[in-house]
């Protein structure tokens, strides 16, 4: 009860404060096969077909909103002249794992098949999102590798995205251990809470214990601290040895599917990737993921831009758009995010 009253008022902060009219855009409010979604149409006439962006807001798959994240599509659609789809995915508890991830498959699908009736190139087409938003992005891109039905993703943006939930341990968990809005052990705490198990499971997740050997080794080639670059592993300590866990490895097995963590997606389906841009922050306990996605794209042969903000930190984007109260770092990392848009 305490916590469905806490995520209920996270909620009402995350949504932040109603944004102004914008002269600039049409905005429509719609249902792509029952899925809430928001266009942002730039009113300029274009003598061509427009780029399409499909935003996956973050939030832990609890939080979040279109209007958490109005301010960033607006900003993206003015500034890279695209037609911006906001996915308005249901959140978890209400909506169980992986309706969030169904629903922006979903949205994705439907905007390919239909974007000329929005003046969108079906060609052109980026999905994009922060923190969960970006592990939906890449569970998305992943899933319809295969399609052939639809015209292909040309590009994804990950900003600070959500890649495995194997190790909670890397380099950057432990750096950023008690850094604020997401420390090591509310990484783990919000991952139980989204897929509604007990929280009492903390503990052992944090140490390992829910990964059998056998996992541990199939996967050491993909996630391991060994391939985190030097310079990030300052004041690094290997974890102690912990026992496996049969029950705890039982009750959490939504842990190891490439739904919920895309980083262990075989080399076949990462090769078919599209060209991918990945936004890391220093102070971010999911840094090291990024740097883990980017090495597995490098690997296949997909073409990947990456942009580290030194002085960033996870939420900062959710910051953009509020003046003083706004970062360096939200400005810059969503203007790398631009850039990277209009190149396509």
């Amino acid at each position: 009860m305490i916590f469905l009253k806490l995520h209920i008022l996270i909620r009402l902060v995350v949504d932040g404060l109603p944004a102004r009219r914008d002269s600039e855009l049409f905005i429509k409010d719609l249902h792509f096969d029952e899925v809430p979604v928001r266009i942002y149409l730039p009113r300029v006439p274009s003598a061509s077909k427009r780029r399409g962006v499909i935003f996956f807001h973050g939030g832990c798959g609890m939080f979040g909103s279109i209007r958490s994240h109005e301010r960033i599509c607006r900003y993206i659609a003015r500034t890279s002249d695209s037609v911006v789809v906001s996915v308005g995915y249901h959140l978890s508890p209400e909506h169980k794992y992986p309706a969030q991830t169904l629903d922006c498959l979903t949205a994705t699908v439907h905007f390919l098949k239909t974007a000329e009736n929005y003046g969108v190139d079906p060609d052109r087409i980026i999905v994009c999102g922060d923190s969960v938003g970006g592990t939906y992005t890449a569970s998305v891109c992943q899933e319809l590798v295969n399609r052939r039905d639809i015209p292909k993703i040309r590009a994804q943006v990950l900003i600070y995205p959500f890649l495995q939930a194997l190790n909670f341990n890397l380099p950057s968990h432990q750096k950023n251990a008690f850094i604020a809005f997401l420390s090591q052990e509310r990484a783990v705490l919000f991952t139980l809470k989204y897929l509604n198990k007990d929280c009492s499971m903390k503990g052992a997740i944090l140490a390992g214990s829910h990964v059998p050997e056998s996992i541990n080794l199939k996967y050491k080639k993909w996630i391991n601290p060994d391939l985190i670059p030097e310079t990030f592993k300052l004041g690094y300590k290997p974890p102690l040895p912990t026992s496996f866990s049969p029950q705890v490895h039982e009750a959490t097995k939504e842990l190891f599917e490439t739904r919920f963590s895309p980083l262990l997606a075989e080399d076949a389906v990462f090769c078919r990737l599209p060209d991918t841009c990945i936004i890391t922050c220093e102070h971010d306990v999911l840094r090291d993921e990024g740097f883990l996605y980017k090495k597995r794209l490098e690997d296949n042969n997909v073409k990947v831009t990456w942009h580290h903000m030194e002085e960033g930190f996870h939420c900062a984007l959710g910051f953009f758009g509020y003046g003083i109260f706004s970062f360096p770092s939200s400005s810059k990392m969503l203007n790398h995010t631009v850039n990277f848009i209009k190149a396509y």
